[in-house]
């Protein structure tokens, strides 16, 4: 069952992110964390090892993308500060318009935004992260990747609590692709997320320029846990688009699905204010993965439970 994909997608100057959920096969519910892998998982298509001129025009394209959002003072990479204060009242609605809904729905087999209430998601099993390049990724930015994405998952599972490692047996994949290479990538999807759908996949294939990335998380139970997750990353993407893809994807792709416009100092916002994970979005992690939620919760549910714990992070009375 369809429940939603998400992009994280440009307009312009600023940035915009949907999550979709699809129904397949469970991955065994290991409670140990697997070891990282000591290579790297080969190319994820079989493709002639060459790119293609319309994957050179995007790299340019993503480029000026990048130039006009550091000249406009955006993309921060601090954590936020004294011009960014929040409150445990703010964070408390960061986190019901971030986890508690979602941003975009699948009507007629294609994706439409439609802000719907959900049940929180997360991940009970562990999550195992597996990156896997196309062909025509040079080793150079492969090296540079694989250190940013080994940073951000220590750094999530200090924020979170929850077991993210790499390992060799992935859960949560990560593939960093060329246009050519992502348009070729249908079949692989089918296989990395059974009965994923032809709109999700898609909604990959024929992912639009102004995407920058895109997450498409499995809740195979339909009980709010995910299993299995993919995240496409464009490899035209200068450094630091591609940092803060990594970043935002990995992120919302352990369960925070919307967006907000309010949300300050975030990644979860469509300004493109900030490029990496803030203070504040570790404490949204935090309370996500707090033991008293739980997934598959109701709004209704969740909402108290959250606000709690908001003041108490803050440390602030309710």
């Amino acid at each position: 069952m369809i429940q939603g994909v998400r992009h994280r997608t440009c307009k312009g100057v600023s940035g915009l992110a949907l999550l979709a959920l699809v129904a397949c096969t469970p991955t065994p519910q290991d409670i140990k964390p697997l070891p990282r892998p000591a290579a790297a998982v080969k190319p994820v298509v079989q493709v002639p090892a060459e790119r293609s001129e319309e994957s050179y025009a995007l790299e340019r394209y993503y480029a000026r993308m990048q130039a006009d959002l550091l000249g406009k003072e955006l993309l921060r990479t601090d954590r936020g500060g004294a011009d960014t204060p929040f409150n445990a009242r703010q964070l408390a609605a960061n986190f019901e318009a971030i986890a508690l809904n979602d941003e975009y729905t699948s009507v007629n087999g294609q994706f439409v935004a439609q802000k719907t209430p959900s049940n929180l998601h997360r991940w009970q099993v562990p999550v195992r992260v597996g990156v896997e390049f196309g062909a025509t990724v040079p080793e150079e930015k492969r090296a540079k990747d694989e250190q940013t994405i080994n940073s951000l998952l220590a750094q999530l599972s200090r924020a979170t609590g929850h077991p993210i490692s790499r390992s060799s047996q992935p859960n949560f994949h990560v593939l960093v692709l060329h246009e050519n290479e992502r348009r070729a990538i249908g079949p692989r999807l089918a296989q990395l997320i059974p009965g994923i759908g032809q709109d999700a996949i898609r909604s990959v294939v024929d992912m639009p320029r102004s995407s920058y990335c895109l997450v498409v998380a499995s809740d195979p139970d339909n009980d709010g846990a995910y299993r299995t997750a993919v995240a496409v990353i464009r490899a035209e993407h200068p450094d630091l688009l591609r940092k803060s893809c990594y970043h935002e994807e990995i992120s919302q792709g352990l369960g925070l699905a919307n967006d907000s416009p309010y949300a300050r100092p975030s990644i979860f916002n469509d300004d493109e204010e900030f490029a990496l994970l803030t203070r504040h979005d570790e404490l949204l992690l935090r309370m996500l993965y707090d033991r008293r939620l739980a997934p598959g919760m109701t709004p209704e549910t969740a909402r108290p439970i959250a606000t709690a714990l908001a003041y108490e992070l803050m440390g602030e009375e309710i």
